[in-house]
């Protein structure tokens, strides 16, 4: 017996931006619809089941993240059985585009959202902003952030220089202040790591009666791609979308960071900016008894030597 096809199934690695739309065009046909949002922007949507997924996503990200080379939502909604709403930019753009907001505007006309029991919005980033700010057109939606802006407008985040050329964009007209947006939603949850300080600035504007901030410290600035690796952005898209997640859920998950080398090496890297050497030695000890790691076996013979010579000095 022959296996069945994946009608979902794309090949759309290294394409050119225009020439991926068209890749995603017969999908689009197929099972929704593709539509351009004016030049920089289009949105997807593929049905299927009660759930709807709203991902934000930039075509740079995709390209960099997705195996397949189409949307992250695609992937999640083939595991999930969710029906999808792809919003797609060319870059960071924030999402902030008059034909963005007709075509939310027009979907919350059209009753859209109301075909599904359940509406969860999810981005990252500039598309975690994107999330949360467009969550307010579906009011009771569940909404999924990592590390989002809340606003680039300089009178309120003029401390935020990473993004000093975007700031002519305009954050102050509609669906613009993301905290403000989410005032509509059911719940929104907001990752980010504590210990960058321009995502923990960012998050602190997230406070909110119905937003709760889940840190994760030592993950860096680049949560979308160690959760896609470390294969958490589905439990955790689930738990949203029961209304399970919780502070210690999150934490029960998040436990799997305790194999993933590049949160192992940022938090050897701190307990030693910090001086804090035998930590350092216990957390290397930790490792090496659970995992191939020829880096921290190398560190570990190294602090055990310095601890060594610092006792023989002492001795002396």
């Amino acid at each position: 017996m022959q296996d069945t096809p994946d009608p979902l199934a794309l090949d759309l690695v290294g394409l050119p931006y225009a020439d991926w739309l068209s890749g995603l065009q017969e999908l689009g046909d197929a099972h929704g619809f593709l539509e351009p949002l004016g030049q920089s922007h289009a949105a997807l949507f593929v049905e299927d089941g009660d759930t709807l997924l709203v991902t934000f996503e930039s075509f740079p990200a995709i390209q960099a993240l997705s195996e397949d080379g189409a949307p992250n939502g695609l992937e999640f909604m083939r595991e999930l059985g969710w029906s999808h709403l792809a919003v797609m930019s060319d870059r960071d753009t924030w999402f902030r585009d008059a034909e963005v907001y007709e075509f939310f505007d027009q979907l919350n006309d059209d009753g859209f959202f109301d075909d599904f029991e359940r509406v969860v919005f999810f981005g990252a980033g500039p598309c975690g902003y994107a999330a949360a700010a467009f969550s307010v057109a579906c009011p009771g939606a569940r909404v999924l952030v990592l590390q989002p802006q809340a606003t680039l407008d300089p009178r309120l985040a003029e401390w935020d220089e990473r993004f000093a050329d975007r700031r002519r964009l305009c954050f102050t007209d509609r669906y613009g202040y993301a905290p403000e947006m989410l005032d509509a939603a059911d719940h929104a949850f907001v990752l980010y790591d504590p210990r960058e300080p321009l995502d923990a600035m960012h998050a602190a504007l997230f406070h909110r009666p119905n937003v709760t901030r889940l840190r994760m410290p030592f993950m860096g600035s680049a949560l979308l791609g160690d959760m896609l690796e470390l294969d958490l952005i589905l439990p955790l898209l689930s738990a949203v979308a029961e209304g399970s997640l919780d502070v210690q859920t999150f934490s029960r998950l998040m436990r799997m960071r305790r194999d993933h080398p590049p949160y192992l090496r940022k938090l050897l890297t701190r307990l030693e900016s910090d001086g804090r050497f035998g930590l350092a030695e216990i957390l290397c000890e930790n490792v090496v008894g659970r995992m191939q790691a020829p880096r921290f076996r190398r560190k570990l013979e190294a602090l055990r030597a310095a601890r060594r010579s610092t006792r023989i000095l002492a001795d002396s």
